[in-house]
C-alpha cells in the first residue's frame, strides 16, 4: 500500500480502493492505475505524505492513500 511506503519509493498504481467521494478525486488528479508515481517526503508521524506524479507534487492524508497499491518492481 501507497501509505506504508518508504521515502524515495517509487513504482507504478495498480489499484486505487479509497472511499468513493475520495476515489473521484483522486481519478481526476490523474492518480489512475498505471500511473509513475514516487513518495517524495513524509512528515514525523507519516501524515501528510507528498507524492509526485504525473509531473507535480501533491500532498495526501496517510489515511487517504491507504487502498492505494503500487507494484514497485516496474
Amino acid at each position: 500500500m501507497l501509505s506504508e511506503c518508504a521515502v524515495g519509493t517509487r513504482g507504478r498504481v495498480v489499484d486505487v480502493r479509497v472511499k468513493k467521494t475520495f476515489r473521484n478525486r483522486v481519478l481526476d488528479l490523474g492518480l489512475t492505475p498505471g500511473t509513475e508515481v514516487e513518495v517524495v517526503r513524509k512528515a514525523l508521524l507519516g501524515d501528510p505524505i507528498i507524492l509526485r506524479f504525473r509531473g507535480y507534487q501533491m500532498g495526501f492524508r496517510k489515511n487517504d492513500v491507504k487502498g492505494i497499491r503500487i507494484d514497485t518492481e516496474s
